[in-house]
């Protein structure tokens, strides 16, 4: 596996850093991100490549469930540089269809110490979707439905998340940052924003 990386990394090297030498030789002195993008781990899910965006242009923080854990030091960590070191303009949340972190909030993991824990910064998504339907879904369509609600609503919860930080509300209240939700379809390819 490593070799095919080394071997992908020379056809990045003759493709796209030769060609464009002078955009890579300004990233050796500094980065100038204008978007913290937290995204899902999901090998699916590339940010840079669903967005069309070049090296340098977004400071990317991944995990399992683009979650936004409220007492965690690496994402605190991650946060804080982009913010008040980077001065990013804008911090985007994306979920993407067919999450195995939020479809894991409906299957017992036994065996596993860290997943579950990790995952219940989600739970109250699930929470909220199953409380505005009554109706337990039984065909694959209604499955569907809410398995995309609930990535959906998990992306306004982290919304929610990342304004417990004060630094993030306060930059908001000064109107020098913004942040959005946006969901990525792996069917169709299409990123949307989520209200």
């Amino acid at each position: 596996m490593i070799e095919s990386f080394i071997e992908g990394n020379k056809i990045f090297l003759e493709k796209d850093f030769e060609r464009k030498k002078d955009r890579y030789m300004t990233l050796v002195e500094s980065q100038h991100p204008t978007v913290l993008w937290i995204g899902c781990s999901d090998s699916r899910v590339n940010a840079e490549r669903i967005t069309h965006c070049r090296a340098g242009e977004l400071f990317t923080h991944r995990n399992i469930g683009n979650i936004v854990p409220t007492h965690d030091w690496n994402f605190a960590t991650v946060l804080e540089y982009a913010v008040r070191h980077l001065k990013v303009k804008d911090i985007v949340i994306c979920g993407h269809s067919d999450c195995g972190a939020l479809k894991a909030l409906d299957v017992d993991m036994k065996g596993d110490a860290y997943i579950p824990m990790w995952i219940n910064n989600a739970r109250e998504a699930q929470m909220r979707v199953d409380a505005r339907t009554s109706d337990v879904p039984t065909t694959p369509e209604e499955k569907a439905e809410r398995k995309k609600e609930i990535e959906i609503e998990n992306v306004r919860l982290q919304i929610e998340h990342l304004r417990t930080y004060p630094l993030v509300t306060e930059a908001e209240k000064k109107g020098c940052l913004e942040v959005h939700g946006l969901y990525y379809d792996l069917k169709t390819g299409v990123l949307s924003q989520v209200d």
